[in-house]
């Protein structure tokens, strides 16, 4: 009897374990899988970072080259200022508008009272080089069939002082200014044509923030040539 007995507990406590070792092993099980899970999470997260990283698009030559004006702009204190403000100055204070359109666009309509020096002129003469660089323009909001004006800053030293009081105007005007979507701001031909201004010893540059579009939408006054 006493054998029966010995052998039905022998039996009772492999199939029936003591609730401490259940719960024992249940734990051991959970914290495997949350382990487990961690490094599954993590090694997504580690897989998303470097897809992301591979998948964010290289800085275009014109990133590049505004991170170089941007700092410079800013230390000669280039001020931007807005189209009635530009008026006012333009008025009250012997400001001169300095636009840098093309020619063409400048006899099209421009303020009144502003002088054209255009930083990009329409190509004369196209060669192979002048086709490699079209795409190039682009990067700085250029149309193309356009090339730097070699003559901008011997053209702008005929008309104006080094110390005139000076408005840059394109078309669209760019902005110093950092946003959530251009944390640096966003480069311009004013911006470009005010950066060269200072650089060749100018000292009062100012640039239109908006540019000559929002002159025109605003209704303020204009002249054509043509």
């Amino acid at each position: 009897m006493a054998a029966a007995i010995t052998c039905s507990s022998t039996q009772y406590r492999k199939f029936h374990r003591p609730s401490n070792i259940q719960s024992s092993s249940s734990c051991f099980a959970t914290k495997t899988i949350e382990l487990s899970n961690r490094r599954n999470s993590s090694s997504i997260y580690r897989a998303l970072r470097i897809q992301n990283a591979a998948m964010k698009q290289a800085k275009t030559p014109a990133e590049e080259d505004w991170k170089i004006k941007r700092p410079v702009l800013l230390e000669k204190k280039v001020r931007s200022v807005d189209v009635k403000e530009a008026l006012r100055l333009q008025n009250e204070n012997n400001f001169v508008i300095l636009d840098v359109r093309p020619e063409a666009e400048f006899k099209e309509a421009h303020p009144e009272g502003a002088i054209n020096v255009q930083i990009y002129r329409l190509i004369k003469e196209w060669t192979a080089w002048d086709i490699a660089r079209r795409a190039a323009f682009a990067f700085f909001g250029i149309f193309s069939g356009t090339e730097e004006n070699p003559e901008f800053i011997q053209s702008v030293e005929s008309k104006l002082a080094k110390d005139a009081k000076i408005i840059v105007a394109c078309s669209a005007g760019g902005t110093m200014r950092p946003t959530q979507n251009l944390p640096e701001g966003q480069q311009s031909r004013s911006l470009i044509a005010a950066y060269l201004l200072v650089l060749n010893g100018y000292t009062n540059v100012y640039h239109l923030e908006g540019g000559i579009y929002n002159w025109f939408k605003l209704d303020l006054p204009t002249v054509s040539e043509e």
